[in-house]
């Protein structure tokens, strides 16, 4: 009922605006059809807005302008102010991104067109590496398939003639804590080369705490109140270097590293009563700490080629790895309610990429793309540890070969209308050691792709948008042949041991997408976008209770991933940015950035209500505006993000909760010359608390789970100079 009356509230406005707009265009003395009036592209934003226009698949793109504009500290923070783009985890504490509320898994990550590899963070990419971000909402056979929701392309910056050096000094304050920071952004060029060299420290410091509690039928009643605190340094370089040669041709390579290390020390209390008499030994309490190391390098490279006049090759390549090792310690005072244990974790991760394209610009407004490309990834894992008083050591090694091909057309057909077709081959052979010995997983997939884009006549601003495509998601490494991870804390059915399954099938996705747009004269889009997927083989959790492995007489609740239905998923995006003064004559120029996104799914074997994918809100709201002040040289701004608090049916027997997410942010800037500027921002001003929740009832049992975590407002102070 609430998610609904705000839907409406929202909404209506929302229209209501996005109409004054478009009568205020419609009813504007029509332009004449001189060179002035051609003259549109005159900003970073304006070139933006032009990509988005002439791209036939439907594309976002994000420039630098929008990157810093909140001074984001993360690539999630910039995002989640997209159009249906959420972020997993608690409100202000970034997370998993995730495109049309989709979790993390659906949506592809590309690194400047290459896929990153498989446990490869992006937030370990600042926004100062940055140059801008693209976002398709439908796959392309060029970018990949493995994109239900969509595809974020990241570009990092490139060296251009004439730059300043950068430095941004500052630091954030958040729970009690600081969190210092700086960077460097340095360019050279010379007439065969040009080259950029990003540098960044930071130190990140942050209190948690949450607590738990669960219910069981026969009485039992237990709670769990943690605290803690994040402390973790970080280092990340960044270089692009390009090289010229001949007439067309360019040598480009792009190495990355990332060096981080962390503690986060803790305690626990935890009671616990039978019928409401406490149980001996309660309560009982604990310390806990965990050690972790990371890094992380890389090195992409790229030659492009001229061919002839209207073709060219082009070759890329990516190697490198990350190494991490993890130690967590925890000891008891009463380990009939809180374990002590110990574990010590190494896991080193290898992977190299090579693909090639060849492009020709034919004849009749044909542009032909077609490609290969192979990519493979070893990861080793070795764990010490002991557990209940058994000491025990698990290795686990896998590698996977992963192969595409491709071959796309975009036809200009008529001055109306533009097609992109396409097709691509793709296939993933999985190998590894698991408790039941080695297993292999091989599959492949064949998605045709079509794209379509109409205009009423050559030069409107009006297009729609229509898209018919295959996309595919396939399983992860460690839900194929992952061991059993045993809890940290008691098992039960909404907290239970997690398992791989070797036995899993890709997740395949018919889509059909359209969208209308309206590109403003003075700048702005007006966009109505739906979409709707029928997936197939849908991967889910699925609990159940065996026998221990430890302990034969005893059992154990364990997750383990299943292909188990299909699912049906669709949603309605809609998007308006534009100036206050387009809709009011006499009104102040403030920029405003609003988006608006609806969702519905289901899985079939799965009987309502709330059988929706796991992990999608029902809707996601972002509501933003910048103003520039004329009487001083500051600029104000802020943006609203909701996402409604949702149930999930997860299979007959268990249901979760998730509670709302409202994060408000505001910043100012206040430029003291063409060179220096003090940087402003309050995120997450009106901190709420995160709560989810697991109900089970089955096999016997019923267990009700519920964890609040707490969030906190993060204040910043920025200096921002160009040298």
């Amino acid at each position: 009922m609430h998610t609904h009356y705000l839907a409406r509230s929202v909404f209506v406005p929302f229209a209501l605006s996005a109409t004054a707009v478009l009568a205020q265009q419609a009813t504007a003395p029509a332009a004449t059809t001189s060179d002035m009036g051609r003259i549109e592209i005159t900003s970073g934003r304006d070139n933006e807005t032009q990509q988005r226009r002439e791209s036939t698949a439907s594309k976002i793109v994000i420039g630098r302008e929008e990157i810093e504009r909140q001074g984001d500290s993360n690539l999630g923070e910039i995002l989640k102010r997209m159009p249906g783009i959420t972020l997993g985890g608690a409100p202000g504490r970034g997370g998993g991104i995730r495109m049309r509320g989709l979790s993390q898994g659906y949506t592809q990550i590309l690194l400047d067109g290459q896929r990153v590899p498989p446990g490869f963070n992006v937030e370990s990419l600042t926004p100062e590496m940055i140059e801008r971000v693209e976002i398709y909402r439908a796959p392309t056979a060029e970018t990949g398939a493995q994109a239900i929701a969509g595809t974020i392309n990241i570009i990092t910056r490139e060296g251009r003639k004439g730059m300043p050096t950068e430095l941004k000094v500052g630091s954030s304050f958040q729970g009690g804590y600081a969190s210092p920071t700086a960077s460097m952004v340095k360019y050279h060029d010379a007439e065969k080369w040009t080259a950029n060299y990003t540098l960044s420290v930071n130190r990140y410091a942050a209190p948690d705490h949450s607590e738990s509690e669960l219910t069981r039928d026969d009485g039992t009643f237990r709670r769990r109140v943690s605290d803690s605190r994040y402390d973790r340094e970080g280092l990340h370089a960044s270089s692009r270097l390009q090289l010229k040669g001949d007439p067309g041709e360019t040598f480009t390579l792009m190495p990355f590293i990332a060096l981080s290390q962390g503690t986060t020390p803790g305690t626990m209390l935890a009671s616990e009563s039978l019928n409401g008499v406490a149980v001996a030994g309660s309560p009982a309490t604990a310390t806990h700490e965990n050690k972790n190391n990371f890094s992380v390098a890389r090195l992409n490279g790229q030659w492009k080629r001229k061919l002839s006049s209207d073709s060219n090759m082009e070759w890329k390549f990516n190697i490198g790895g990350w190494n991490s090792h993890n130690q967590y310690q925890q000891t008891s005072s009463n380990i009939a309610l809180l374990p002590s244990l110990q574990e010590d974790s190494r896991v080193k991760d290898r992977s190299a990429n090579v693909s090639g394209k060849y492009t020709n610009v034919m004849g009749g407004g044909h542009q032909w793309v077609s490609g290969a490309e192979v990519e493979t990834v070893r990861r080793t894992q070795d764990t010490v540890g002991s557990y209940l008083g058994a000491v025990g050591k698990s290795d686990f090694s896998a590698s996977t070969l992963r192969y595409a091909m491709y071959s796309q057309d975009e036809w200009q057909l008529t001055p109306h209308w533009s097609t992109h077709i396409g097709a691509r081959f793709e296939g993933l052979s999985t190998e590894g050691n698991t408790s039941a010995g080695e297993v292999t997983n091989r599959n492949s997939v064949f998605t045709p792709l079509l794209h379509a884009m109409w205009r009423p006549n050559p030069d409107s601003r009006d297009q729609v948008r229509m898209s018919l495509t295959r996309s595919f998601k396939t399983p992860t490494m460690p839900s194929l042949l992952a061991r059993r991870a045993y809890t940290r804390t008691e098992n039960s059915s909404t907290n239970p041991d997690v398992s791989g399954n070797p036995n899993l099938k890709p997740e395949i996705a018919t889509g059909l997408d359209v969208a209308i747009e309206r590109y403003l004269p003075q700048g702005g889009v007006l966009s109505a976008s739906v979409f709707h997927r029928r997936v197939q083989d849908l991967i889910r959790n699925v609990t159940t209770y065996e026998t221990s492995p430890l302990d034969p007489r005893l059992k154990r609740w364990v997750s383990r991933p299943d292909n188990i239905s299909e699912a049906i998923t669709e949603g309605i995006e809609l998007e308006a940015k534009f100036r206050m003064d387009q809709w009011i004559a006499d009104a102040p120029h403030i920029d405003l950035r609003n988006n608006l996104s609806f969702y519905r799914s289901r899985v079939l074997s799965i009987m309502g209500p709330d059988n929706r994918l796991d992990q999608q809100p029902s809707m996601t709201a972002n509501f933003g505006a910048d103003y520039k002040l004329k009487s001083a040289p500051l600029t104000v701004g802020g943006n609203i993000n909701y996402n409604p608090g949702y149930k999930t049916r997860l299979s007959a027997e268990q249901l979760t909760t998730i509670s709302q997410k409202r994060v408000m942010d505001v910043y100012g800037l206040w430029r003291v010359d063409s060179s220096t500027a003090w940087r402003l921002t309050l995120s997450n001003l009106n901190p709420l608390s995160y709560n989810t929740g697991s109900l089970y009832s089955g096999n016997g049992v019923t267990e009700n789970s519920r964890t609040q975590s707490r969030s906190w407002t993060n204040v910043q102070i920025l200096l921002e100079k160009k040298l």
